[in-house]
């Protein structure tokens, strides 16, 4: 497996590989949602820990992840990444996803979650894998609605940035998996 960096898009969203160009915009989108930084992710983005979150995900190149901006209406709007790349073991997970609250419950998430699958199977990948904080529900109906499977829970996995012990749900998609996937998130994109 040897995943690229490269630019994805359909009609929906354009993933672009995250570049000094979307830093304003993806600081702008991660404040329209204070509360969802101090409830749900192991990690801030907002207000005063936007920069070193960004120096963390940017300024860093590492090899075992690749982000990228969500780009809707011509601009950032938020940020999703490939994590944990496996080349040896032919996994990846799909994860560190952030959108803006007016793009949330429409096509941007499938939309993106099937470009990003589709460019890891397509590269090789034999397992792609969503780690979900436990108490986040919407983004747990929302992995299971593209069609991953869970796997289980690891109990008190990460301690977040507020201190708080979380508990993290896996699910994952297999390669052999990935055709009936493609075709649900499919249907679901053009409404069939």
């Amino acid at each position: 497996m040897r995943i690229e960096t490269k630019t994805l898009e359909d009609r929906f969203v354009r993933l672009e590989p995250l570049a000094a160009a979307h830093r304003e915009d993806l600081r702008a989108a991660c404040a329209a949602d204070p509360d969802l930084w101090t409830e749900l992710y192991p990690y801030s983005l907002d207000g005063e820990h936007f920069d070193p979150g960004w120096a963390r995900m940017y300024a860093r190149p590492d090899h075992a992840r690749i982000n990228f901006a969500v780009m809707a209406d011509g601009r950032c709007q938020g940020v999703t990444s490939f994590l944990a790349i496996d080349p040896v073991n032919a996994t990846v997970e799909i994860g560190g996803t952030y959108y803006a609250p007016t793009l949330r419950g429409g096509p941007v998430n499938p939309a993106a979650k099937r470009l990003l699958l589709g460019h890891a199977f397509a590269c090789g990948a034999r397992r792609a894998a969503f780690r979900v904080d436990a108490l986040n529900l919407r983004s747990r109906a929302a992995v299971l609605k593209l069609g991953a499977v869970q796997e289980g829970i690891l109990r008190q996995d990460r301690v977040t940035w507020t201190r708080r012990v979380r508990d993290t749900v896996v699910f994952s998609v297999l390669a052999a998996e990935w055709p009936a996937v493609r075709a649900r998130l499919d249907r679901r994109l053009t409404g069939e």
